[in-house]
């Protein structure tokens, strides 16, 4: 739900309307005046990649590299398709299937590289529809906008190999004479691949030497910060090393000195930069806390204890360092980020902080869902006609409804929904039934919007407001009230009408 409240009604009047793509969501009230001190990931929060080119260029990277280690040259005839991926979702590394659950580990949509599995084909893999999540050394969820590559690229290996009748297929992977490619070696493989283009800084380089073709560089941000600055303390958090910072941040903050003015240096705009933060470690015991020779980029020795200091970057520390250096706790901190388990999952569950999670794909699912809102309508009808069904029959009840036209209607409509947002279909739903990567938003993230630029639209002394959710129970009760009162309406009508 949009936030509500905040403003004044005279101020109300001369705010424009937001459209939905300016929107902040909320799941928790959050009360903007007590926040006094703003956080910030950079990679996907600041820094907002441009998609499909990023992703693009890390599956070429990650393509590339597999290749030049042994794996067969056929596979660079495979390109990125943006349609494909999409977050949260889960790689079984047992039997190479990609998964899209909901919160208890129920299976929504699966498919064996390219090849969607229905019906029989996933009750033979998983006879229940159901997976273990707490099995981590089975089940992998992706949860990051860097995963989406990989994720595609591991699709691509398993429609290989599956296809390519030099290999035999076996229930975990693939035989060639006396060689065996496991799933799970696969995925290990793609993983370290991953690892390798980042910690190499290959995809950096690649990165930097095009920002205008990677990054959008939004004129807001810079307004965003100072405004932020002139009413709260603002850090950065990242886990990018600072060379990599100090390039990214001085594309996206520092414009060319007006006339007669000076040139603000991005530093500026923080009270607070620590890079190398290692998250989600970072929100549990950390690592040192080192000064960055600003100058250099290189580390200086021994664990940074003194103040802080204007203009200092620092490498490394905790969540806690962050609290003592910025004297702020807790709840009186909002930190923003999009990896929903490295940023916002950590930073609620160990710190208390409130926090904001970013989700770029919020303006196509914003799109999508007011397009094509009616296939979600009849889904509710249907719904409420199942209930009615059912809602007379007690044990007693012999007859069996034949609800088989129903189902199969509502199985085309969840379809349909599916493929307006893509092929694995959306980040948050399946029909009506929401999403792992949703259960988390909801669970962990008190605002998420599709950009941090959106707080840019409210003032800083906004309350947001989040719905009143009832239970199951509640809901109950609440909807035999609405009866009786709609019912006493009518009657009322009626007297009235013959008086």
């Amino acid at each position: 739900m949009d936030a509500g409240g905040g403003a004044s009604s005279s101020d109300a009047r001369k705010v424009k309307k937001r459209s939905f793509d300016q929107m902040v969501f909320v799941n928790r009230t959050v009360t903007m005046e007590d926040i006094q001190c703003y956080g910030f990931d950079m990679d996907y929060t600041l820094a907002v990649y441009k998609s499909p080119d990023y992703e693009s260029l890390g599956f070429e990277m990650i393509r590339d590299r597999m290749v030049s280690v042994g794996y067969p040259r056929e596979l660079l005839s495979y390109t990125y398709d943006p349609s494909f991926p999409t977050r949260g979702l889960v790689i079984d590394t047992t039997s190479g299937n990609l998964l899209k659950v909901d919160s208890n580990g129920n299976i929504l949509v699966c498919s064996h590289g390219f090849r969607f599995l229905k019906g029989r084909d996933v009750h033979d893999y998983y006879p229940n529809k159901f997976i273990q999540r707490d099995d981590t050394d089975r089940f992998h969820v992706l949860n990051t906008l860097f995963n989406l590559s990989e994720t595609y690229f591991y699709s691509c290996l398993v429609d290989f190999f599956t296809r390519c009748n030099r290999y035999t297929n076996l229930p975990k992977g693939f035989q060639h004479g006396d060689l065996f490619m496991s799933y799970r070696s696969m995925f290990q493989d793609v993983r370290d691949t991953m690892d390798f283009i980042h910690d190499t800084g290959i995809l950096k380089e690649r990165t930097i030497k095009n920002m205008e073709k990677y990054i959008t560089r939004d004129p807001n941000l810079p307004v965003l910060l100072s405004r932020i600055k002139a009413v709260a303390k603002v850090f950065l958090a990242t886990n990018s090393d600072y060379s990599y910072t100090e390039a990214i941040m001085n594309y996206l903050l520092e414009n060319k000195p007006t006339l007669g003015g000076e040139k603000k240096s991005w530093r500026s705009f923080f009270d607070l930069i620590v890079v190398d933060t290692k998250k989600p470690l970072f929100f549990a015991e950390g690592t040192v806390l080192r000064q960055v020779d600003t100058d250099t980029g290189k580390l200086r020795m021994g664990t940074y204890t003194g103040d802080l200091h204007a203009g200092t970057v620092y490498s490394g520390g905790s969540s806690d360092v962050i609290c003592d250096l910025l004297d702020v706790r807790g709840k009186d901190i909002l930190y923003v980020g999009d990896h929903i388990f490295g940023d916002i999952l950590k930073s609620k569950k160990r710190q208390g902080w409130r926090t904001f999670l970013v989700v770029p794909e919020l303006t196509k699912e914003l799109q999508v869902w007011d397009q094509k809102k009616s296939l979600f309508e009849e889904l509710k009808r249907l719904d409420v006609y199942l209930a009615k069904l059912y809602k007379h029959l007690d044990s007693g009840s012999q007859e069996c409804p034949d609800i088989r036209t129903i189902q199969t209607r509502m199985k085309v409509l969840t379809y349909r929904m599916d493929m307006s947002y893509g092929q694995m279909g959306s980040l948050l739903r399946s029909g009506a039934r929401q999403t792992l990567f949703a259960s988390q938003l909801l669970r962990y993230a008190d605002l998420y919007s599709s950009a941090c630029i959106n707080l840019l639209h409210y003032p800083f002394n906004y309350l947001f407001m989040a719905p009143p959710v009832l239970m199951p129970h509640e809901s109950a009760a609440q909807h035999a009230a609405d009866l009786a009162l709609s019912e006493l309406a009518c009657t009322n009508n009626m007297v009235m009408g013959r008086n």
